[in-house]
Order: C-alpha cells, then structure tokens, then sequence
C-alpha cells in the first residue's frame, strides 16, 4: 500500500462515521427471539426465529446486521425468502410483510474467533460478548440497543464436556437427548437489547447461595468458576450479596429474576458484562484468596462485582437508546458502584483513587486526538467508546448532580427516573429531565456538560477588606479548544468551598455552614463573604466537587495549612499533590534552564508533617506520598522532554525519602499488623502505609530495604504483604530483587491472574534492558499472546506505566509497539486500540518524540486492512 497522508484516509473513510445526530428510529421492531444453539467447537448452528413488526407502512427494506456469518437458510412465515440480497454490514430483505415470523440459521465457528466477541472458546468453555456489537457475529439481527425484545434461548451440547448451559432468565427445562448430548432452556420475561444476551457452556465449579429481597423473594445465587478455584470464591459470593442489599437500602432497587448467576472467564476484553441475569466475569475480578490476591484485588471484585449488579437497573430495565448515550448507564453506574465503596469502606480513599483516574488518565484523552464530550456527536468504531471519559468524567457529572441536588433530591430523581422509563431504551436528557422535574432545579445549563469536551480550567483570585470583614473571591472560567470542537461555553460548575482562618478553624459561612456549595454558571463570577474576620485559606473544590484544573496562588505556608487543617480528606490530599507538583514543574524548569534542581526547607516539613501524625488514617498518609505519574504529569506542561520530567521526579522522591527516612521507618514499623489476614478496612489502610513507606525506605536505605524485603516475604501470610515487598525490591533495584522475583515465578507460574502482577513489576522495571527483557518473556511459561490479561499486563505494563523508558529517544518503544499492535490488528483489535492510547497521547512531547511516534503512527495507517478500530485512533491522531 503506497503512503497516504492521515487526512487523506480520514477524508476517504469519512462514510464509515456514524454521526448521533443521524439518529432515526427503526423501521422495524422485533418482539421476541427464540435462539436454538447446537454448539460444536469448530462449527456452531445457530436457529434464530423471532416475531417482526414493521413500525410503519412505507415497506421499506429491513436491514439485519451480520459479521463473519456462514447463512444456511432465511424463512418468512415458514416459506423460504429468497427476496433479499447481502449487503455491506448484513443483509437486506426485501417485500416482507408488516408483522411475520422471521426464521434465520446461520454456522459460526466458535474456535477460529479470537476477537473474544460474539460466541468463542475461552479455554474449555463457550462464551460470548455482545456489548457493543458482537451479537451480529452470531446471526443477522437488528443489533442495536433500542430494539427490546424477549429472548428464549435452547442450548444443545455434549453432556460430558459441557454440563453447565447458562443463558440470560430462568430455566424452563432440561433433559438429555442422543449421542451424549443434553438441552437446556432459559427464558428472559424482561425485554432486552441483543447486547445483553448472553451463552456460556462449560464445566465448572459453582458456589451457590441464597438472597431474600426485601419484598421476600427468595434469589438463587449461583458463582461459576473454572475447576479448582471454588477456593477463591467466597468473597466474590459476599459482595454480591451486598450489592443486593446496598442496592434497597440505599437505591430503593430490587432484583427482579429468580436466579443471578456470574461466570469467571480468563480470555476477556473487557473487566465483565452485565447481561441480564448472567454476568460474565473476568476472572480477575472474581477470583480471591489471601494467597494470591491483593487488598486491591479484594476491593477490584466488590466494586465490579456491584457495578454489573447495578446495571440491572440503571442499563438493563432502562437502557441507552443509542451508544452515543452509553454515559447514561456507565457513568451513572460508575458512580453508583464508586458510592457503593464508599459506603462500605474508606469513603476518602475511594474518592482520592477516583480521581487519580481522573488526573492521570482522563484529562490527558481531553486534551488528545480522541477527546469527545461523555456524550460523543460521532464515531467510526462503536469499541473505541468505551473511554474514561464516558465512565469516569460521566461519573463525575453523575456526581456534580448529586452535589448540587442533594442526596434526598437526587434520589428523587431516580425513582421517577425509573417509574418513567423503566423498560425502555431512552437518552441522557430524559435522565436529566427526571432530575429537573423532580428536584425543581433548572439544569439547562448543566446538560453542557454531556456535549462539551475538554477539561475546564478555573483561575481564581480573591480579595480581602479587613475594614469591612468582607472576603471576595473570583472565578474566570475556560475551556481549551480540543481537538474534536473549537467553540467552548460557560459550564456549570459546583464549588464546594471552605474558608480557614490562621488557627485551622472554619468560618461560619453561614446557617452554621463550615463549607458550602457555589455555582459558577458564568464565564467571570465573583462571590462575597461577610463576617470573615481575617483573610481566609481557601479549600477550593473540596472533594473534588467538579472535574476540572484550577490555578489559584497558594503559597507554601497556605498548602502546608491546608495539609493541617482542611476538614474534607480530599482537600488535604490534593494541597500536598499540588505542593509536589508546583517543584516537580520548577525543577523541570531549572534543568531546562542548565540550573541544579532545588527544593525549599518547608516542602519536606509539610510532608514530615502528616507522615508523623498517628491520628490520621494511614491510608490517607499513604495516599498523600503516592504523586501523580509521569504520564499524569505530562498535563502540567504544553510541552515537555519526559527526560528530565523523569529526572525531576525521581529527584523529588528521593529527597523525601532521604529527607524523612527515620519517619519512613518509623511509619513502617507502626504498620504492622502481625495478625491473621483480614481485609477490614482498617487493616487495609495499615498495609498500605506499610508498602508506600517499605518503597520510600528502598530509595533511602537500600541495604536495610533489602533486609525488610526478605524478612516480609519469609513471614507474609498474604499476597499484599508479599507483592508489596516485591514492588519495593523492585522500584528500589534492590539486591535480593533477581532472587525474589525467580522465587516468586517459580511458585506462581501456573497462576495466569497472579502471574500478571509479576509481569507488571518486569515491565515497569527502571532499567535500560527493560524492553529487550520485556521481548524475552513474550517466550515465559506463563504468557499467553491471545490473552487480553497477559497483554494488558507486560505491554500494557511497559507502555502505559514505564513512561521514561517507553519514550527512549531512540524510538525503540514506539517501535515494539507498533510490531505488535500490526500483530494484534487481525488477532483482536479491541485490546490492540487499548493497548495504543500512549502513542496517540503525544502532544505534550518534545519535537522530536513527535516526530518519531508519527513515523510509526504512520506505518500502522499503511497496514492492509487496517481495523477500524485502530484506524480511527490512528488518523486522527495524525490529523490533529
């Protein structure tokens, strides 16, 4: 293929953008599906009959998508259609009547699908994955989410390789039939997109366990898992059942089948799926013992495992009209799992973990080629939509909703939000529109938010009259162009504010209000305190309250204040964030500038400060010396050599280590909990300042690291302890590190989930062969190429969490990638346009890291049958 320019290609494929505004109702409805599956490894039968109803009588043609499909026959009301032609995406059937009986039956061939979408083999078992569009790749359907029907579904099978045949519903029957085959029939009463169905056939272990509802329905709880792994399935058990009960307790929300089942897969694109009635896991985020899985890991399932639960109703019951809507159900159900954490754990440690998401990741797609407001106007590829901004900035304006409604508002809003819609396929302004009628609160305004991309940024300045005891502050509000709009407007945004005098104390904002939330509506807005005796530290955006970057001139003597005195946690956390990245930033500045790297007397005794405190939660101690990383950091410059963005950091840190190495002991011998393994809250906070302080003491200390290493791994009676003094052996370049890592592989290999932690900790290696190492274990025992979960940990590992050494200026990084993202195109391009976001998040690099991603974006736009997938991601990193 001869080179072609990005804008060339984009202009050229410009018909394979689908535009929201281009919506347009079916023309036809289908009321329900009978699916019959005759599963075979090599080739499947699939019989699809379903009831059609033309929506109106222009007679137009109906148009069923289809992909990779072998038709074998197409029926009308019994009587073969031959009057129908295979167009591009599916097929057209033409002269069919206003309501019929559609009988389709297509082969599809479970075994050569390795895009881990549709029906395909995940290890010994079939599994499907629907969400977005993988239900065409199983027969031709008008696969699109505002068409709800019911679905039946009959799976025949080998009895002996496949006892357990799940699908979405209740079981109607069962029974065996010839040739050591059997048969089971489920049926789904609730209406449904194709998205939602869902099929596994396998054996497993299965965990079984009852919960009531509160209106007194008995629900059977039923946990599939590979052979063996019944063992790390109890806590997966356990946050089900809290969901359940969070869910009416909290969201008035009950479930509505007779059975709820989870299904643990290894090879899975996404973390899971809620398909009604049957998620299908990762089993990443089912899998759990003290043994081999992290407190983090513990807290991954109980989040998922509620966010999959959640969706029952917020995008089952009532699900998106279209995929450009699909924030209505991730974000909003983002932030209902996000506060389902929360009230079960350390609401300020969840919400510090929400917004490194954020400020590490989120805001550098805002400001790359794919930004896209939580409600995109257009898209090539509808996989490319499943983003951190459509889950985690939808999250955030779920939850600015919140803020400005109130918990008895905003849940006001929810029930009519579900008495409206329920059953439906609607848009994120009918959600919108529940909140406004039931709150009263006019949000037309607020509803920019869905159609505005990029991140705002506040500027505030203030002003003191003593004579009048009067505090004035002001707010300038914009947002930068970005690359898919240029026109921005005034946004409205929420600022939960505290005033501090010098002794700590709040000021009384009013009806004995230490805190309170104001609107910035307008582009310029200036908000007056009175009864304010000196002038004040502010505490801007307590917990976060909107996602955007603010500037206001804090000095050292007012972060350290804040670091002190602020009553919301967050506010703490992000004055010594916003401390660490003011000297990251001058630091920077100096080696540009041929100057020594320097760091003021106070900046260690802020941070000495709260690391001496034993009345603070140690989580929050932790947190606090976790800074942003080098990528996050790439937004705090227009351009920047990572270089010395790397030398700046690891300046920093090890000055706080050195710094503070007694305090760092210290805080590591407190930590110790030299008890059975329990994953309380409490205790997960204590392992945590205990690892943050173990990494610190490596930089600092090396030789006593090395002793502390081999001692908490000779005494761990859990996997965090152990993996937390790896990562320390590890970061710290310790001596014991080839030794404990071997150790490590040569216990864990057959453990693909716990193996992935070790290949994070080769990929992210600070060291100059890192990447030849990284090749190497594309041959180790343990890595599986075809597995999304060993890519996303040793590349994904290397390219997104190794920056310095990913962005070598030889372009060696840049180089690897691509070879394998060219590998993956044809293989599964899903996980291949995951895999490729640091190579379209160049905008902050140097002139010549541009210049040599570019050379490779290149050559990936000049594969043959680029998929679109990637192509999308390509050009219009290129075009920007």
């Amino acid at each position: 293929m001869s080179q072609v320019s990005a804008t060339d290609v984009l202009s050229e494929s410009h018909s394979q953008e689908k535009f929201l505004a281009d919506y347009k109702v079916s023309d036809y409805s289908i009321i329900s599906l009978d699916l019959e599956f005759d599963l075979f490894v090599e080739k499947t039968f699939v019989k699809a009959t379903s009831k059609v109803r033309a929506l109106n009588d222009s007679n137009q043609p109906l148009f069923l998508f289809g992909q990779s499909l072998t038709l074998v026959s197409l029926c009308v009301d019994g009587q073969v259609h031959s009057d129908y032609k295979k167009v591009a995406g599916g097929i057209e059937l033409y002269n069919v009547p206003s309501a019929f009986e559609l009988e389709i039956k297509t082969e599809i061939y479970p075994l050569e699908n390795q895009a881990c979408e549709g029906l395909y083999i995940s290890g010994d078992a079939f599994c499907t994955q629907c969400e977005s569009e993988g239900f065409r790749r199983i027969t031709y359907y008008l696969d699109r989410p505002d068409v709800l029907a019911t679905f039946t579904t009959k799976i025949i099978a080998d009895k002996k390789a496949y006892p357990s045949l799940l699908s979405n519903g209740n079981c109607m029957d069962k029974g065996d039939l010839e040739n050591g085959r059997h048969f089971v029939c489920w049926q789904d009463p609730f209406p449904k997109p194709a998205y939602l169905f869902a099929l596994v056939a396998g054996e497993f272990d299965c965990l079984e366990d009852t919960f009531t509802t509160k209106s007194g329905r008995d629900v059977k709880l039923a946990l599939f898992v590979d052979k063996g792994n019944l063992d790390k399935t109890e806590h997966a058990m356990r946050s089900l059942k809290k969901a359940m009960q969070w869910d009416e307790t909290r969201f008035n929300l009950e479930y509505d089948l007779d059975i709820y089942m989870i299904v643990a897969v290894d090879f899975f694109n996404m973390g899971a799926m809620e398909n009604k009635g049957l998620n299908i896991f990762n089993s990443k985020y089912v899998l759990a013992n003290a043994q081999s899985a992290t407190d983090q890991d513990y807290l991954g399932i109980e989040a998922v495992i509620g966010h999959e639960y959640f969706h029952n109703w917020t995008g089952n019951r009532i699900t998106c009209r279209d995929w450009f809507q699909l924030s209505l159900k991730e974000g909003l159900t983002v932030f209902r799992d996000q506060e389902f954490s929360s009230d079960l754990g350390s609401r300020s440690a969840n919400r510090i973990a929400n917004v490194k998401v954020m400020r590490n990741h989120q805001f550098a797609e805002d400001a790359g080629p794919m930004s896209h407001p939580i409600r995109p106007t257009s898209v090539m590829e509808m996989n490319n939509f499943y983003t951190v901004t459509v889950y985690d900035k939808g999250s955030e304006v779920i939850r600015m909703l919140h803020t400005l409604l109130g918990e008895e508002k905003f849940q006001q809003g929810m029930q009519l939000y579900v008495q409206r819609h329920d059953g439906q396929a609607v848009t994120c302004d009918d959600f919108v529109a529940a909140m406004t009628d039931a709150s009263n609160i006019d949000l037309t305004l607020f509803k920019r938010w869905y159609s505005q991309s990029g991140t705002p940024l506040v500027n505030v300045s203030d002003y003191f009259d003593a004579s009048k005891k009067c505090y004035q502050i002001t707010f300038k509000q914009k947002t930068l162009e970005t690359a898919d709009q240029k026109h921005k407007e005034a946004l409205h945004i929420p600022i939960d504010i505290e005033l501090l005098d010098s002794a700590g104390v709040a000021f009384d904002l009013g009806y004995q209000q230490t805190h309170k939330v104001i609107s910035l509506t307008q582009k310029e807005q200036t908000f007056r305190f009175d009864n304010i005796s000196e002038k004040p530290v502010p505490s801007l955006f307590r917990s976060f309250s909107a996602p955007v970057k603010y500037e206001y001139a804090y000095s050292d003597e007012n972060f350290l204040h804040l670091m002190q005195f602020a009553s919301d946690d967050f506010s703490r956390w992000d004055a010594g964030q916003s401390l660490f990245n003011k000297y990251l930033v001058a630091n920077v500045y100096a080696l540009q500038a041929g100057k020594e790297m320097s760091l003021p007397p106070l900046f260690v005794d802020a941070f000495k400060v709260t690391l001496v405190n034993t009345q603070l939660d140690p989580a929050m101690i932790a947190n606090i010396f976790e800074f942003i990383s080098e990528v996050g950091a790439l937004e705090l410059f227009k351009t920047v050599d990572i270089d010395l963005l790397h030398q700046a950091r690891e300046f920093m840190l090890h000055s706080l280590a050195h710094g503070l190495q007694k305090e760092f002991v210290h805080a590591y011998e407190r930590s110790q909990l030299n008890a059975p393994y329990n994953i309380k809250t409490e205790d997960i906070a204590k392992r945590h300042l205990a690892s943050t302080a173990l990494s610190y003491i490596a930089l600092a200390d090396p030789k006593l690291a090395n002793v502390l290493v081999l001692k908490q791994i000779e005494s761990a009676n859990n996997m965090t302890d152990h993996l937390s003094a790896l990562a320390a052996a590890n970061s710290g370049k310790l001596a014991c590190r080839e030794t404990v890592m071997n150790d490590f592989d040569n216990k864990w290999f057959s453990n693909g989930l716990v193996m992935d932690k070790w290949f994070v900790l080769q990929a992210t290696y600070q060291d100059a062969g890192v990447l030849e190492k990284v090749k190497s274990l594309f041959e180790h025992r343990s890595f599986d190429m075809s597995n999304p979960n060993r890519l996303r940990s040793l590349v994904g590992g290397f390219a997104q969490g190794n920056a310095y050494y990913f962005h070598a200026i030889d372009g060696s990084g840049y180089r690897f990638l691509t070879d394998l993202l060219i590998q993956l195109n044809t293989k599964n391009p899903q996980v291949a346009a995951r895999l490729i976001t640091p190579l379209i998040q160049f905008q902050r690099l140097d002139e010549k890291r541009k210049e040599l991603i570019k050379e490779q974006l290149n050559r990936l736009l000049n594969v043959q049958d680029l998929a679109l997938d990637l192509f999308e991601k390509v050009s219009k990193a290129l075009q920007r």
